[in-house]
């Protein structure tokens, strides 16, 4: 008879909960025919040492996985770091803060809102001249590594000055500018370009860096284009296209939820 108990069935919980949140990171970061490849290889393992006895197929299997973890947290060194960030969020702590700070989360929440709207402001100005823009707003990952790719600011959030960082001919306009704390931290930064083969043509370079961008990072990039004026959010890898101005707002005031 099988002892099946309630251990068993939180074991099996665990496993399952875990091999969906790794399947929907995969997933984010366009690497979901890998995660089919090592499940199945993870699979065949399993049964060929535990429940078959194999012990030539299960030897051999068991080098292969040692050295495979080493070259999987190598080559998705970027994931795993996401993984660890979202796993230890803050999110349930700033939540406990907000208790002990209930006099002033609405004068903040005015205040973010300010400065979103700056933010959209400046948007709809770039679409509408089809001024190129892309825009990364930090949430929970830092994004320190990708500042130190451009040139430090560290000014005030300001229609004006970021309609000017963007401008055709400004030094800085090719680069992503870098939004983080209620700063404009860095401009001019470069990001990492995502090679996802099912991106349209008719998106450009600004797209697939987004794309990049929030595939390896929980950071949300919005990006005007420069050919057609139109305004684009990529968050989790997954693009929205042809954003208006309310739903631009909605997105970034709701960016941290």
């Amino acid at each position: 008879m099988i002892d099946f108990g309630i251990k068993d069935i939180i074991d099996i919980l665990l496993v399952a909960s875990l091999l969906y949140y790794i399947y929907r990171l995969m997933k984010r970061s366009g690497s979901l025919s890998l995660f089919y490849g090592v499940l199945f290889f993870t699979v065949v393992w399993v049964i060929a040492s535990a429940i078959l006895n194999m012990r030539l197929t299960g030897s051999i299997l068991d080098k292969f996985m040692s050295i495979g973890l080493i070259i999987l947290v190598i080559l998705f060194q970027d994931q795993i770091k996401r993984f660890l960030i979202d796993l230890g969020s803050q999110r349930r702590w700033t939540n406990l803060s907000r208790l002990f700070k209930h006099g002033t989360s609405e004068e903040e929440a005015q205040e973010n809102h300010k400065e979103i709207m700056q933010i959209v402001y400046a948007c709809m100005s770039m679409s509408k001249s089809k001024t190129g823009a892309l825009i990364v707003f930090q949430r929970k990952m830092p994004l320190g590594d990708y500042e130190k790719t451009g040139d430090i600011i560290d000014a005030d959030i300001n229609t004006r000055l970021i309609e000017n960082i963007f401008f055709k001919n400004s030094p800085l306009h090719d680069g992503a500018m870098i939004i983080a704390t209620h700063r404009i931290k860095s401009v001019g930064c470069i990001l990492p370009v995502s090679h996802d083969m099912n991106i349209p043509k008719s998106l450009g370079l600004r797209h697939r860096a987004a794309l990049g961008m929030s595939q390896v990072t929980d950071a949300v990039c919005v990006i005007v284009s420069e050919e057609t004026g139109n305004i684009s959010v990529a968050k989790d890898g997954e693009f929205t296209i042809k954003v208006s101005a309310l739903d631009l707002e909605h997105i970034l005031v709701n960016m941290n939820n």
